[in-house]
């Protein structure tokens, strides 16, 4: 996939609330629910159900670092 058609599945979810899946180092998993609020040229913006923010570049969805569930 190339990152124009990525952009346009993350724009997608703006603003529909989902689950998210974010594999970190060492093996650390860390499941989330947020709204994607805002797209950048580079990243986009997920703010958590907690209120906190959280940025992803569209690399790690292409690496599947990050996978988007919907609920």
């Amino acid at each position: 996939m190339n990152l124009d058609k990525i952009r346009k599945i993350i724009k997608s979810y703006i603003g529909k609330e989902c689950r998210f899946i974010y594999k970190g180092s060492r093996n650390q998993n860390e499941e989330f629910d947020g709204i994607i609020v805002k797209c950048f040229p580079s990243i986009f913006l997920i703010k958590t159900i907690n209120g906190t923010f959280k940025s992803f570049s569209y690399n790690d969805f292409v690496i599947r670092n990050i996978r988007i569930i919907n609920k």
